[in-house]
């Protein structure tokens, strides 16, 4: 994700100056491509910056997040897996900066997931089924954006079962199936090519950028005005 943020943002100078990147260890390279590039441990010799993207672990989370809320810098964050407490340090930050977690960066998933919410509550009563496939390496199942899709039909009165799928190198398919007597609704969103992960990212650190204090998600910033 790193190298996809990298590679997309250098094609809009435009509209993205980045000012560092930073890895767990140590870059091999001080300057790649014009980026300074820094350890997590020299976190804090980042320059200035107006908006922060992690994607990183959960052990990378916390300080990003204090750097940000330090600096009354922005966040967006598709780190996944975080704790409880840092769950909490979220909603704390989003007190004082602008920040946007999402499990899953896609503009498309955005819309799918506005669509389920609908359809959801139009369809009371109706069976509610989310096929979640992925490649054989993904672990975790059901997958984040599954959960996301069903948190959003379970909030219009759904009830949601969920079937996961690992197979060859899926980057990642969803779909949310509605039934009732003798009719049958499929929302579907196919991923082929991680970029749009990073793309989703960076469009949504440029609306961030100049919003109030507050915890945004994708949907807060693709239908905004």
């Amino acid at each position: 994700m790193g190298q996809a943020l990298l590679r997309l943002a250098a094609e809009q100078p435009e509209q993205f100056a980045v000012v560092a990147a930073i890895t767990r260890k140590s870059p091999p390279q001080r300057v790649v491509a014009g980026v300074p590039h820094f350890s997590a441990s020299e976190l804090s010799a980042a320059p200035a910056f107006d908006v922060a993207i992690d994607f990183s672990l959960p052990e990378g989370f916390d300080p990003i997040l204090s750097l940000c809320a330090e600096r009354g810098a922005a966040l967006v964050s598709g780190t996944t897996g975080l704790s409880d407490a840092q769950q909490a340090a979220l909603q704390q930050a989003a007190t004082r900066i602008a920040v946007v977690w999402a499990s899953n960066f896609s503009l498309g998933v955005a819309v799918l997931t506005e669509l389920v919410e609908r359809a959801a509550s139009a369809l009371q009563g109706w069976d509610c089924d989310i096929v979640e496939s992925h490649h054989t390496q993904k672990k975790d199942a059901p997958s984040g954006t599954a959960l996301t899709l069903g948190q959003a039909a379970g909030t219009a009165g759904g009830d949601v079962r969920y079937a996961s799928l690992r197979a060859g190198d899926i980057v990642g398919e969803h779909t949310v199936q509605f039934t009732g007597l003798g009719e049958r609704i499929e929302l579907i969103h196919r991923a082929t090519n991680r970029d749009i992960f990073a793309r989703g990212a960076l469009q949504a650190g440029q609306r961030l950028r100049g919003c109030a204090p507050g915890l945004y998600g994708m949907r807060d910033l693709l239908f905004a005005g």
